[in-house]
């Protein structure tokens, strides 16, 4: 029997956009997932100083994003487990709560060279199946460096080819609170509920 493959997707999504929508459905074919766990973290240890919409809001937003795919779950883990929240132990938690499955750990190209800087990058490496790395044209990754410093890691990578898409989420942030338009950056749900909720516009603070 084929084990699963359960691509994990780690964020603050605040909000969710459809560049993570387009990232997390081309993972979903080209690397062969059963299924994707979106990871919503509640206070990511790299952003100490960034004000972040609360948990609760961000939840809702995530929840609609990925309503209209059975594939996408929502992953409360980090969100029950006192932070500060790191990768390792998320995924040493998802690893005991199901052996069988083969974990693939979706980054972007800065995430991969940044990769020996976070906690316990060989054990990320240990519990990873595959680690799947969305590749953009300015993205320069030199896996040999990375293979001296973590041996391995070049047999785990595997490159998600995806659109050219210039959008962020602090850039939407910044769309709204400037008052510019916004609407295609986003599901549709997740734009009607940042316009009904007055989200991200600091004259409704």
């Amino acid at each position: 029997m084929t084990p699963s493959m359960t691509g994990i997707f780690g964020g603050t999504f605040d909000p969710p956009h459809l560049g993570h929508l387009i990232l997390a459905s081309e993972s979903l074919w080209q690397l062969g997932l059963d299924r994707l766990l979106w990871v919503l973290t509640p206070d990511p240890p790299h952003k100490p100083s960034q004000p972040i919409t609360p948990l609760a809001l961000r939840l809702e937003m995530l929840r609609l994003a990925l309503s209209d795919e059975p594939r996408f779950e929502i992953c409360d883990i980090e969100i029950d487990r006192p932070g500060p929240h790191y990768t390792v132990d998320t995924l040493r938690q998802l690893r005991a709560a199901d052996p069988s499955r083969e974990l693939v750990y979706l980054m972007g190209g800065d995430s991969l060279r940044d990769l020996p800087n976070w906690r316990e990058p060989a054990e990320i490496l240990r519990l990873c199946h595959k680690l799947g790395v969305m590749r953009r044209p300015y993205d320069e990754v030199d896996l040999d460096a990375l293979e001296r410093v973590l041996p391995g890691i070049r047999e785990k990578v595997r490159m998600v080819e995806v659109p050219l898409l210039q959008v962020s989420s602090s850039q939407v942030r910044q769309r709204v609170a400037a008052g510019q338009s916004f609407r295609y950056y986003l599901h549709p749900k997740v734009y009607d509920y940042i316009v009904q909720s007055g989200l991200y516009r600091p004259d409704l603070d």
